[in-house]
């Protein structure tokens, strides 16, 4: 049974505040909620990558669980501040839109190591998301549960990180290999999964449009970032990929990240 390191009953649910809930930040969450609630999923097809090596496969069965509770934790936040939203009802209608393909043999990013590169890099996209959440808001429920999670998320990155260290030595991909998968994975922020979770939580009542709730969901999570999120997100993507995650070349691509996601942010704000 893996460890948890908290737990969702020892949240401060007494202190619980809806007024001090903005409500762009209950949408994100419970759209973030569908999305960590689906760990399970993404173990499956980690373990099917890895399917001859039962160290990483234990190490992402737990992974699994602290996602899965990731969710639960944010599905009872949003479901205590809005009462009328049924987190499983949600949950069922994001599974039924948007599936995971745990069917395979191999990584879809051309190796072990590149997928535990891919990896790295979602654990670097949450980390630093629920960094972002965290400094945004004054709800005490919601401050402990983002704590708590970019915590975890960090932990994350770090545990396959070593993984990935260890394939390194087997598989030898390279600098420019590893930033070929960090970018990619990077792009593909921009699929079907973040929008189609947003509408699922948010706007299921309606027809879905992927351009509609890619873009609601985007300017509303890319509002929460300031400059040192970025400086520790590229710290991390670099590190990742075997560069220096210090020095010029980092202080250019997170000047270069953080007006691009600002630019972003406010076109589609305008946009709206």
């Amino acid at each position: 049974m893996a460890y948890k390191h908290w737990t969702i009953e020892e949240l401060p649910w007494d202190q619980l505040d809806p007024s001090k809930v903005d409500p762009d930040t209950l949408k994100v969450a419970k759209a973030a909620a569908l999305v960590e609630y689906n760990g399970h999923d993404y173990a499956d097809y980690l373990c099917n990558v890895f399917s001859d090596d039962p160290e990483f496969q234990a190490a992402a069965r737990a992974w699994a669980v602290e996602e899965v509770q990731h969710g639960e934790a944010l599905g009872r936040w949003a479901q205590a501040v809005d009462p009328s939203w049924d987190f499983q009802a949600a949950v069922r209608r994001f599974r039924e839109g948007y599936k995971v393909d745990t069917q395979v043999d191999a990584s879809k990013r051309g190796s072990r190591s590149g997928e535990l590169v891919s990896r790295c890099i979602v654990e670097t996209g949450t980390s630093s998301y629920y960094t972002a959440l965290l400094e945004s808001t004054d709800e005490p429920v919601f401050k402990a549960i983002c704590k708590h999670i970019a915590t975890d998320e960090l932990r994350h990155w770090k545990l396959f990180y070593q993984h990935l260290k260890r394939y390194l030595e087997k598989e030898r991909l390279g600098r420019i290999g590893r930033l070929r998968v960090a970018l990619s994975r990077i792009d593909e922020t921009e699929d079907d999964e973040l929008a189609y979770a947003y509408y699922a939580a948010n706007h299921a009542d309606v027809p879905y449009d992927r351009l509609t709730y890619f873009q609601a969901y985007t300017k509303r999570a890319y509002s929460y970032y300031r400059r040192h999120h970025l400086d520790r997100m590229v710290s991390m993507v670099f590190k990742a990929s075997g560069l220096p995650p210090h020095g010029w070349l980092h202080d250019a691509a997170a000047a270069y990240a953080f007006k691009r996601m600002r630019r972003k942010a406010e076109d589609l704000a305008h946009a709206a």
